[in-house]
């Protein structure tokens, strides 16, 4: 869990042992970290439609240590004997470790996450566990029809355009939060920091089978929203760092020798026209030109340096990788549709 201890409530703990360990079909992670609304409120909307369809499930309820005191209500529902319990990290460290700290605890192999606001309606999850159980390893939530301000509508479609073109994948409203997967899936891709979002594209590279269902948005997701614009070059930065790993991941060489062979060539050219200029009997030497060329040639040869560096890298940890995972052999059929 990158290095980030996980503390579980003693008193979610000593319910949980008075109830026993019985298997549970469905664990719901709530990541605590953005703009949580009422946890309990949450938990019973949500619960209702799973405790109605005659499902067990559990409520994992991971919190950064800012957000531990909004849970002493759920702990007071786990002392009631509701199946909930909360976990704290030892330290902040962002939605991607409170998903994997809290499915390394989960009892269920199908996990959901939720954020901790309202997305989509609470039915909607009965939706996306069923087609987990028949096959897919990712179920993605999207929010249709959209009910909320055309501002949100907008930077939703720009942030999908932007992410279409660079990891070629045709999700529609990969923000939402709302997720059914396996838990092995979750434990398994190679994901952290702010990268949490993105989850359904990692799977996407790792050859798991991602799909997207309708969801009713939920009356509490129609504010409007506008940021500073530090969130957006922060989602423009973790778009940026996306491109680079879902492309160049295995082959660093190829992004940074591009880069370098672009500086490279320039600087070349410059100089080169200089070079022909003062065999012509032109001065040069208190030209900026003559500091430009030679500046992009060093840069050319830094990025192509660093792309080898990387290249290194990637031989030196290729013996302990798996670049490729089995989707089924001959024993393991895929299931009936």
């Amino acid at each position: 869990m990158s290095g980030v201890g996980v503390e579980v409530s003693r008193a979610a703990v000593a319910a949980s042992a008075e109830r026993g360990d019985s298997p549970v079909s469905v664990s719901v992670i709530v990541p605590v970290i953005e703009r949580p609304e009422s946890l309990t409120d949450l938990y019973r909307e949500f619960s209702a439609p799973l405790r109605a369809a005659g499902r067990s499930f559990e409520f994992l309820f991971a919190c950064e240590p800012w957000a531990y005191p909004l849970t002493g209500p759920v702990i007071d529902l786990a002392r009631a004997g509701e199946p909930v319990r909360v976990l704290e990290v030892a330290l902040s460290a962002g939605e991607t470790t409170l998903l994997k700290a809290a499915a390394a605890h989960a009892r269920a192999e199908v996990v959901v996450t939720l954020p901790a606001y309202r997305r989509v309606e609470a039915e909607a999850l009965l939706t996306l566990i069923e087609r987990v159980e028949q096959g897919a390893d990712i179920v993605l939530a999207r929010r249709w029809p959209r009910r909320d301000s055309w501002i949100n509508r907008l930077q939703s479609r720009l942030l999908h355009a932007l992410i279409g073109r660079v990891a070629g994948a045709e999700l529609h409203d990969i923000a939402c939060g709302v997720r059914a997967m396996r838990r092995r899936v979750l434990l398994d891709l190679p994901v952290y920091g702010d990268l949490a979002r993105f989850l359904p594209l990692f799977a996407m590279r790792e050859g798991y089978e991602v799909l997207e269902v309708n969801a009713p948005q939920h009356g509490a997701d129609v504010q409007t929203r506008i940021y500073g614009p530090g969130i957006y070059l922060r989602r423009l930065l973790d778009v940026l760092g996306l491109f680079f790993l879902l492309r160049f991941t295995d082959k660093p060489l190829r992004f940074f020798g591009l880069i370098g062979s672009g500086f490279l060539l320039g600087g070349a050219a410059v100089l080169l026209t200089l070079f022909i200029q003062r065999v012509g009997g032109q001065g040069i030497a208190d030209r900026p030109f003559l500091l430009l060329g030679v500046l992009l040639v060093v840069l050319g040869v830094q990025a192509i340096a660093l792309g080898l560096i990387g290249e290194i890298v990637v031989y030196l940890h290729a013996p302990s990788r798996r670049p490729y995972r089995l989707a089924r052999t001959s024993r393991n059929p895929p299931p009936e549709r």
